[in-house]
């Protein structure tokens, strides 16, 4: 096993005759050799039929996502998250070349279809839809300022217990909207400068909502990474973080089995039998109390007091947060504000002062959780060792949404923040928000030329096959634990 970082003999040559001695000299991998380095502390990867040996590599700029494709091939999704240039940091962990003929899963039709969509990606650089239009982002924060300020107002100066709940309500959907600008600057959407992207995010991010930039970028590359991947067992953390929502919520028998090996006796315990039994009823409930998960998280990374998984805490313990300052600055400055408004600048008791804090924060739960379901839950999973190409990935797992049932595509569009196009933004997550409808027809057409299933709804149609999803998950659950023997 190597080191990532250790970089093999002839790696960093520097001139002609060394570079030659290298390309000569590089050891030949069979696909089979390079799915045995599959963990952190053993990780191969292959970009473009070349092996890399990151074990341990911490330090990556991204974080700790890359190993979400140890002993896998990363070259799309090196290419969906990546700057131009980017691949010259790889030279040091150089360690071989790939066998294309050991790739036995490949056809030549696989292969075909591969090259197609990367050729896809280069006419839309060529069309120029990766170029941003900055004036549209000032539109859109100016806008969500003038929510904030709005919010802040009704509270300072109405006296109506129906305005104050209306500004907390609002304020609510104000951090749904800061949400959308957050994800589009920390995705590098707007400025080529990445570090001018990070600190408008920790502006969205920390200052007006409340959230960690690192957490973030930690949960959500990992989600872009591997969408909808169910973990290989209870305690790894090959999966999606967003869907390892266990032992609340299960998103295919698998996962709904997976806390028995957790449990000394094998068995299902009682709390994870109630809860899957009654899944689609409590759905929604999850869904108001999802921000406060987050707040909670989010104040854990940036003062360095615990992490969500255990990718993110050798995350923090091996690179430490990118912005410590900033992080920990803008999360106390957000709570000031916080607590001016929703104690109405201290005329309002301490209950009522909790009541409104719990309703604007779980009405930006609500908000910002039904986009997310909407996006991706009842959508195809997969176990982490089996899954397919990065396109079929990206788009079978993704539903995009679409005005229907009364609700006007204007405002489908404006509520949820560019992400109605979901499967168009997996695909391309560095693509502006407001090109995302000429990339929709783009894939759209693509995928009916290659017969890959591309799916929209609605929002009601949307809910309906997420409960619908958790119903047959939860029947299948019922079916087997009583297969297993008494239930009570």
């Amino acid at each position: 096993m190597g080191k990532g970082g250790e970089a093999p003999r002839g790696a960093l040559s520097t001139n002609a005759k060394d570079a030659e001695m290298t390309k000569t000299s590089l050891a030949k991998y069979t696909w089979a050799e390079v799915q045995k380095h599959r963990s952190p502390s053993d990780a191969w990867v292959v970009y473009h039929n070349k092996v890399y040996d990151v074990s341990d590599w911490y330090e990556h700029p991204g974080g700790a996502v890359i190993f979400t494709h140890a002993g896998d091939d990363m070259t799309d999704i090196f290419a969906a998250f990546h700057a131009p240039g980017s691949q010259d940091m790889m030279k040091r962990f150089l360690i071989g070349e790939l066998i294309p003929e050991s790739v036995e899963h490949k056809d030549d039709h696989q292969r075909a279809f591969e090259k197609a969509y990367r050729d896809l990606r280069s006419k839309m650089v060529m069309m120029g839809l990766f170029k941003s239009n900055v004036g549209y982002y000032i539109y859109k924060q100016a806008f969500n300022m003038s929510m904030w300020a709005l919010s802040m107002y009704l509270m300072y100066v109405s006296d109506s217990t129906a305005v104050q709940l209306f500004a907390a309500t609002f304020m609510g959907l104000f951090f749904q909207q800061c949400g959308w600008l957050a994800h589009d600057f920390l995705h590098h959407q707007v400025y080529r400068t990445r570090a001018f992207g990070d600190y408008t995010g920790l502006f969205w991010g920390n200052l007006m909502q409340g959230f960690s930039v690192q957490w973030w970028k930690n949960k959500h590359n990992g989600h872009h990474a591997v969408p909808n991947l169910h973990n290989s067992t209870a305690t790894s953390q090959d999966g999606d973080p967003d869907i390892d929502t266990m032992p609340v919520l299960a998103w295919s028998l698998k996962q709904a089995q997976s806390y028995r090996e957790l449990q000394a006796n094998g068995k299902d315990s009682a709390f994870v039998k109630f809860m899957i039994r009654h899944q689609k009823w409590t759905y929604f409930p999850i869904l108001l109390l999802a921000r406060l998960s987050w707040l909670n998280e989010s104040f854990k990374a940036a003062f360095g007091i615990g992490a969500s998984t255990e990718n993110a805490a050798l995350e923090y313990e091996r690179r430490g947060l990118q912005y410590p300052v900033l992080e920990k600055l803008g999360i106390m400055l957000h709570y000031v504000w916080v607590v001016a408004f929703c104690t109405g600048y201290g005329r309002f008791s301490a209950p009522y002062s909790v009541a409104l804090f719990l309703l604007m924060t779980c009405s930006c739960g609500f908000f910002l959780a039904t986009v997310f379901g909407l996006g991706h839950n009842g959508m195809a999973t997969y176990d982490a060792e089996a899954r397919p190409d990065f396109w079929k990935l990206q788009v079978t797992t993704t539903r995009n949404i679409t005005g229907g049932h009364g609700i006007p595509q204007w405002f489908v569009n404006w509520f949820c923040g560019g992400l109605q196009y979901q499967v168009d933004h997996h695909l391309f997550p560095g693509l502006p928000r407001h090109n995302l409808k000429k990339t929709h027809d783009l894939v759209e057409s693509f995928c009916k030329e290659w017969n890959v299933t591309y799916h929209e709804a609605d929002m009601i149609d949307g809910t309906k096959e997420v409960l619908n999803c958790l119903d047959k998950v939860a029947m299948q659950f019922v079916v087997d634990f009583v297969k297993d023997g008494p239930t009570m």
